[in-house]
């Protein structure tokens, strides 16, 4: 069968090793192929539930003191003690900024590195939204009492958007909205969570993402106490108008 030999490389294909011709040959076939859609859907979820489980346990501020306190050396009864306990104190600190700082742009990469896989999984997926509907007022609706907060969607009248529907999504077990949007044949993904649930700082904003060497455009914003995100491979224009749509229809609100 012909889709034996693209089964044969489905892992290379997420693992972005493909030659880039070959990546968007795949990349299309996987669009017009159930089969092969279903098999990419499959290895991705499996991928993301290895990153929830791997990030389940973390160390706790005690395990943290143990460890630092084992890192500082024993007194010693000579003129080395005061360099010596410098010394290890400035490793503390150093080793201290060194892990804030990538803990902080972990974080950071693993929340984008799930948006990412959320909107890959919708283009796989058979059945990409949970409501089926253009109108916004059957979508948002639909939430209510899945999701533990509220938002609002813009009006797309005048506008080159169309709503395709919605379905839930989860960022590290956390619930949340998972709208999308089509322009000129490209699917949109808006996802919407509770900010303090994602806890990314404030100004972020524009940005360009490659996961699997397939090239996203994303805008990310906080407003009203919630985190959104607006991916896809749709130029930087089409992004940015529908996050001004969504933040227009926000402060409505």
């Amino acid at each position: 069968m012909v889709c034996e030999s693209w089964k044969a490389k489905v892992d290379t294909y997420l693992d972005g090793e493909l030659p880039d011709e070959e990546m968007r040959t795949f990349d299309a076939h996987v669009r017009s192929c159930s089969s092969c859609a279903a098999d990419v859907l499959t290895r991705v979820q499996t991928k993301r539930a290895i990153q929830v489980a791997g990030k389940r346990f973390t160390p706790t501020a005690e395990f943290r003191k143990q460890l630092q306190q084992s890192i500082v050396p024993k007194p010693q009864r000579d003129l080395r003690l005061g360099w010596a306990t410098a010394s290890a104190a400035a490793v503390i600190l150093v080793v201290g900024a060194l892990s804030s700082s990538y803990l902080s742009l972990s974080t950071r990469d693993h929340v984008f590195s799930e948006i990412a896989d959320l909107h890959v999984e919708t283009l796989a997926s058979s059945s990409p939204v949970d409501v089926l509907s253009t109108d916004r007022h059957t979508v948002k609706p639909w939430f209510q009492g899945r999701i533990p907060f509220a938002f609002d969607l813009p009006e797309l009248q005048n506008s080159e958007f169309t709503l395709l529907g919605g379905r839930m999504a989860y960022l590290d077990q956390t619930p949340g909205a998972h709208l999308i949007y089509d322009v000129r044949k490209h699917h949109i993904s808006v996802f919407v969570f509770q900010e303090r649930a994602v806890n990314l700082p404030a100004s972020l904003g524009k940005r360009s993402l490659s996961p699997n060497n397939l090239t996203f455009n994303m805008e990310t914003w906080s407003q009203g106490g919630l985190r959104y995100f607006v991916i896809g491979d749709a130029n930087v224009g089409d992004i940015d108008d529908l996050a001004k749509l969504f933040k227009s229809a926000t402060s409505k609100v």
